[in-house]
């Protein structure tokens, strides 16, 4: 179960990214071209939050299954001092929840936001610092320590 929770897990970050770069890319075109706030740009941030939700729930239970986090959470001063376990037991959920709080913030702001400018610019800000935490928290194949599969 945990194989194919991890794996829904990370097929999921595809999703979360494309969603990602398609709000950013709504709310840059927005600011740069003083758009109206359109009904694609609510929908680009709403599925970005739907799909960020959803990684949270399987984020959690393969967290709380995980064998390598049940090692490191059984001792989490010798799982400080090593980089993998350190980045999946404390690192990758501390900016996924970073991620998933700008993103709430951000759609919350721009529902509140008075104009079609404020709103793409409050979703530029938000979803954009959130796209930046999200790129820093995955475990890419390229990171030499704690790389994983792109799929």
């Amino acid at each position: 179960m945990n194989d194919t929770l991890l794996l829904v897990h990370s097929v999921l970050r595809w999703a979360i990214l494309l969603s990602a770069l398609w709000a950013v890319f709504r709310a840059w075109k927005g600011v740069s071209s003083n758009a109206p706030f359109a009904a694609a740009d609510n929908k680009a941030g709403l599925f970005f939050l739907i799909f960020m939700d959803l990684q949270l729930l399987i984020g959690l239970v393969v967290y709380f299954t995980s064998p390598l986090v049940t090692a490191a959470r059984a001792n989490m001063g010798a799982a400080m001092k090593d980089p993998a376990l350190r980045f999946f037991s404390l690192e990758h959920v501390l900016l996924a929840v970073v991620a998933l709080v700008l993103v709430h913030i951000g759609r919350s702001k721009v529902k509140k936001a008075p104009t079609d400018a404020a709103k793409h610019k409050k979703a530029l800000i938000f979803f954009g610092l959130a796209l930046l935490v999200l790129l820093l928290m995955i475990p890419w194949p390229f990171r030499a320590a704690l790389g994983r599969g792109w799929i």
